[in-house]
């Protein structure tokens, strides 16, 4: 009898936690976008790359990508949950990128560098 009772204890936590997880990652905005700018300095190029995720609940609509001076790249409309990558182009300053789009989002995000290990390629 205590065995079954213990067993429908952490049953219903192990239940409760995989809930809350889950409510967790729920969209909470209508309208989200994250965005990571990442530039990796290698000895002879620069990999560099810009990944947009909506994470609102509805789509967005002429998501612009700027980045930097007059280098602007049109994305269009992404779906909720959609992610996508873009480049920049040859040239362009990798200091930031400032990505708008309609329902007053404008997001000014800074490139950031990974982590660089010893002995990991590209190090």
């Amino acid at each position: 009898m205590r065995i079954a009772f213990v067993v429908a204890i952490a049953g219903g936590i192990i239940v409760a936690a995989v809930v809350a997880m889950y409510a967790s990652q729920l969209p909470t905005q209508d309208y989200s976008l994250s965005v990571d700018a990442l530039k990796d300095e290698q000895s002879i190029f620069t990999n560099a790359r810009v990944v947009l995720s909506n994470t609102g609940r509805m789509p967005l609509t002429n998501v612009m990508v700027n980045y930097g001076g007059n280098s602007t790249e049109f994305v269009g409309t992404m779906a909720p949950g959609h992610k996508t990558t873009v480049s920049p182009p040859e040239g362009t300053q990798l200091t930031f990128v400032t990505v708008t789009a309609d329902h007053d989002i404008k997001i000014v995000q800074a490139y950031r560098a990974p982590i660089k290990l010893p002995g990991m390629i590209g190090s």
